[in-house]
């Protein structure tokens, strides 16, 4: 008889959780986050004491797997952090929050927060370049805009300047990554994700024309129906495109530009991370749960926009 995947004992079981978790963050044993001791250490057993509890016999200070991570202060059980964090990952196009919260019938704000600290757990946080020489990269922007089908206002203009962009880069066999433009162009975006050397395809915006580059530049024109010519196309990030849109329109319905860049980890993390590359939904949640390391995200956090 089959077996729900959510029944595996770290799903259910709080103890067996952070048994999971420890044994991914912590390979070579437990490390105190206080004095980075790592062998006059002790587990907790007492009849009260809380699951994962240690003690740093060094500066005498108690921890569990759980400080200096995402995890660190969160009220919600290990296991169900682990549940969200594996249904997000097996999510193409995402899971909303609402559907969280009756999950977990937890507050709606605890499930929005939950869901952003997970974002940011799948965000690499990389900042070089994309590319270099001898590799292809395709490079696009899409609006975000609503379904074709809401309701309009009065002299709605489409593709106007209010409406978030994002531009794409993704190299030939490598990853994608996603990023908000805010007020930035797309040259100022390219000069800074892209590496100079890499072949350059994109369709032919104005916006690709007399960008300094020293690797080969190669386009499509879109406007005569030109999709593509030989291994000269952007239809990787058309394909992106339509999945994050999906994501967008029929799962989360509303991103708010504040909070955007983390959205954009999240589904680039699923692309970077899919099955055809031999991932598996257990695979990429245990490459995210190695990502809450080192991060905090507090509820109050003031997030700024970068790209």
């Amino acid at each position: 008889m089959a077996r729900s995947v959510l029944s595996a004992a770290h799903f259910q079981d709080e103890p067996a959780a952070f048994a999971y978790v420890e044994a991914r963050l912590w390979p070579n044993g437990p490390v105190c986050p206080f004095c980075g001791e790592t062998t006059r250490i002790g587990e907790l057993k007492g009849k009260t004491t809380r699951p994962g509890l240690r003690k740093c016999y060094a500066c005498k200070k108690p921890f569990t797997v759980r400080m200096g991570t995402l995890f660190e202060s969160s009220h919600l059980a290990l296991r169900y952090w682990l549940q969200v964090m594996h249904l997000m990952c097996a999510s193409k196009k995402g899971i909303s929050t609402r559907e969280i919260q009756r999950m977990l019938q937890c507050s709606m704000k605890t499930a929005w927060h939950l869901t952003h600290r997970i974002r940011l757990a799948m965000d690499p946080g990389s900042v070089e370049p994309i590319g270099g020489e001898g590799k292809t990269v395709e490079a696009d922007e899409t609006y975000l805009a609503n379904s074709p089908k809401t309701r309009k206002p009065d002299g709605y203009v489409p593709h106007a300047r209010n409406e978030p962009q994002i531009l794409s880069l993704v190299e030939r066999g490598g990853n994608i990554r996603s990023v908000y433009l805010d007020d930035k162009n797309v040259r100022d975006a390219l000069a800074k994700h892209l590496d100079r050397d890499s072949r350059l395809v994109t369709d032919k915006a104005q916006h690709y024309k007399n960008v300094v580059w020293t690797g080969n530049h190669e386009a499509v024109d879109h406007s005569k129906f030109e999709w593509s010519r030989g291994d000269v196309h952007t239809n990787t990030l058309e394909g992106f495109f339509s999945i994050f849109k999906r994501g967008l329109v029929g799962v989360y319905q509303h991103m708010d530009e504040k909070h955007l860049h983390r959205y954009l980890a999240e589904f680039d993390f699923r692309q970077n991370t899919r099955q055809k590359l031999g991932i598996n939904d257990t695979m990429r949640a245990e490459i995210a749960l190695k990502g809450v390391k080192g991060k905090r995200l507090t509820y109050t956090t003031s997030d700024s926009v970068q790209v």
